[in-house]
């Protein structure tokens, strides 16, 4: 079987299977468009609160903006009772390609109000929640869990029965527990029981950080794309690197020069996205990670954290360039 492959959910066709993941407080716009330039197949906007979309919240809506670039785009919704969920589907339909309900996300403050994995806790208000939304769009309608809410109490088959029933198109699964947040290692045998389970597409997440491992997952569990998270974090080439390993071409280690390039460009779209001053509070977070495990690392990092404008961190940049050369005599 060839691992890439188009992607079909509901009625979205993908032209492959390799996807960016939601990632709260990472995937805007900017960060998205430097993903999709990169090669990924379906991006996703960061969580949106259902609550605050039905109180007309600003900064809510902020989370949805987007670009004739920026599509397909996914909008996935976070929130617990069945009703505002359908209220809000319905508010972000014309703004989407594809709907994804986050049954998955561990964070306190998410499950103290009964939304994200908490929801694994109560199949029957998932069957509601899914039905409710499933009957005010005809878009494409996913949901994204985790196996459970504690080890060894796996509900993430019952789930998918339920989803697919429900008449969700398709269900990302990051194998891990609700209790184990990010520790352990992602149980991929899992994705293989739920592939065997449902007939919708499924979807694997879970310690993916290099094309090999995008890889990997896709052969031994065989489901039918892969979610990237936490391994785009300073490194969008995971898409590019994934499509050439999955296609048997060569890809090339990444430069300090084309890590510098990508994150001025993802300077300025920020900048351009959010003014200079967010811009900057933003990037710093995203350079660190640009910039780990670079010759003389330390150095700039400290350089990031105390430049004031966005000047002092292209020259920083600069730097992070000069340094690739450097290291590498030319």
């Amino acid at each position: 079987m060839t691992l890439l492959q188009p992607l079909k959910i509901g009625r979205l066709v993908l032209p492959h299977n390799i996807l960016l993941a939601p990632l709260a407080g990472i995937t805007n716009l900017p960060f998205r468009l430097i993903c999709r330039r990169q090669g990924a197949a379906l991006a996703f906007t960061e969580m949106v609160s259902v609550n605050g979309m039905v109180r007309e919240g600003e900064k809510t809506r902020a989370l949805l903006h987007s670009l004739p670039e920026d599509r397909p785009l996914g909008v996935q919704l976070f929130g617990s009772d069945p009703r505002t969920l359908a209220q809000a589907a319905g508010m972000v339909a014309d703004q989407a390609d594809l709907l994804d309900i986050n049954m998955g996300c561990p964070v306190r403050k998410v499950v103290a109000g009964g939304a994200g994995s908490a929801l694994l806790k109560d199949l029957a208000g998932i069957r509601e929640i899914i039905r409710a939304v499933r009957a005010v769009t005809e878009l494409p309608l996913t949901i994204k869990i985790r196996s459970g809410w504690q080890c060894g109490e796996h509900v993430y088959q019952e789930v998918g029965r339920i989803a697919e029933a429900e008449g969700c198109d398709g269900i990302t699964l990051h194998p891990r527990s609700r209790t184990q947040m990010f520790s352990g290692q992602a149980d991929w045998p899992l994705l293989a029981r739920l592939k065997e389970t449902v007939s919708i597409p499924v979807i694997g997440s879970g310690d993916l950080f290099t094309a090999e491992d995008c890889q990997r997952m896709l052969s031994e569990t065989g489901c039918d794309g892969v979610m990237i998270a936490r391994g785009t974090l300073g490194n969008p080439w995971i898409f590019r690197q994934t499509l050439e390993l999955l296609q048997g071409r060569a890809s090339e280690p990444v430069t300090p020069h084309e890590r510098a390039q990508a994150a001025e460009e993802h300077l300025r779209l920020q900048i351009e996205a959010l003014g200079e001053s967010v811009a900057l509070r933003e990037m710093k977070k995203h350079l660190g990670w640009y910039i780990h495990g670079v010759p003389g690392a330390a150095s700039l990092r400290r350089a990031v954290n105390n430049a004031q404008t966005a000047e002092q961190l292209r020259a920083v940049l600069g730097q992070l360039a000069q340094n690739g050369a450097d290291q590498s005599g030319v």
